[in-house]
């Protein structure tokens, strides 16, 4: 490694190079390439199957990369896995604990795993517990508690050792709304205290939380930026929504228009992207009288997340299929 490559990983949480992982001819991940900031609130976004926690298993040395390299708080994944272990927390979107023991024994396990001596295992349970809000439940089985008090006891577990990076895949997956308001609230406490969290989801309200996002489909990076940046930059133009009947057939008709671009089911309502809000809608009226659709509305409105990911996996289904990467 070069003096200028080993200074960049040495100053990066995260750090991949055409990070690539195939299970025989398919292809998972796809030559990822990708910088981290220490600090950072990170979210890999993209539907189930895009290869987030395949990228997310190599990055913990749990998963040997196909090609490629990559380095986690300065160790190199495919030469130094178990370093990297021992520097990351992990956290599944399945709960990962033991039911049947009780919050006090699965703080005690992983405080061992992590090989924390008696004294500092007895402050970061003492933290994890408060963090989790299960003061004087320490003796209830684990399998016992509501998904909340799960989710955020798993958490503990994971930062009983106060690993510098952060992994958490899916982690609010079959959470209710105030549980995953609250635990967004955790992660945001642990950035500012200067751990790098990496967060993968498919839930695209969730993706507004983050610093910076990457967004996958089909194993490759299609976009990174801030969420703020992506629908600025990904989204030139106006943003109308068009609520109207037959709102299926509305997108159907709209997407023949050549002035209407990335028509787009949206709720009860298609959202386009046109360059004149006002030609726009006059437009989007005349094309679905012309077909028998009575439109009720059309409004101009802030870009989504959602409109940016369509339009990116309607742009990348239209490009020629890339080679494969060799395995």
């Amino acid at each position: 490694m070069s003096a200028a490559c080993a200074a960049e990983v040495a100053t990066a949480a995260v750090q991949t190079r055409e990070l690539t992982r195939c299970f025989g001819p398919f292809v998972a991940v796809d030559r990822v390439s990708l910088r981290i900031e220490r600090g950072e609130i990170f979210g890999f976004l993209g539907p189930n199957g895009a290869g987030k926690s395949t990228l997310i298993r190599m990055l913990c040395g749990i998963l040997a990369p196909s090609s490629g390299a990559a380095w986690v708080a300065g160790c190199d994944v495919l030469r130094e896995s178990e370093r990297v272990k021992e520097r990351i927390g992990y956290m599944s979107q399945r709960f990962s604990l033991y039911p049947d023991l009780t919050v006090a024994e699965n703080l005690c396990f992983f405080a061992g795993i992590y090989g924390l001596d008696s004294r500092r295992a007895r402050q970061r349970s003492a933290w994890a517990v408060a963090m989790a809000g299960l003061e004087g439940q320490q003796q209830r089985l684990a399998g016992q508690l509501a998904g909340g008090f799960k989710q955020r006891l798993a958490l503990g577990c994971a930062l009983l050792h106060q690993p510098p990076v952060l992994f958490l895949d899916e982690p609010t997956s079959g959470v209710d709304p105030i549980s995953r308001r609250q635990f967004w609230e955790l992660i945001y406490g642990l950035a500012e205290g200067g751990t790098t969290v990496v967060v993968t989801t498919h839930f695209l309200d969730e993706a507004e939380h983050c610093d910076r996002l990457v967004l996958i489909y089909r194993g490759r990076v299609v976009a990174l930026g801030s969420p703020a940046a992506l629908k600025r930059e990904r989204l030139a133009g106006i943003v109308l929504d068009v609520a109207c009947d037959q709102p299926d057939r509305a997108a159907e008709i709209l997407a023949h228009a050549a002035w209407a671009r990335h028509p787009a089911l949206f709720g009860a309502s298609v959202h386009i992207v046109v360059d004149d809000a006002d030609a726009g809608s006059q437009r989007v009226r005349q094309a679905l009288a012309a077909a028998g659709i009575a439109v009720h509305a059309i409004a101009p409105v802030e870009g989504s997340l959602e409109d940016v990911f369509i339009h990116l996996v309607e742009q990348t289904d239209s490009e020629p299929a890339a080679p494969a990467a060799a395995g």
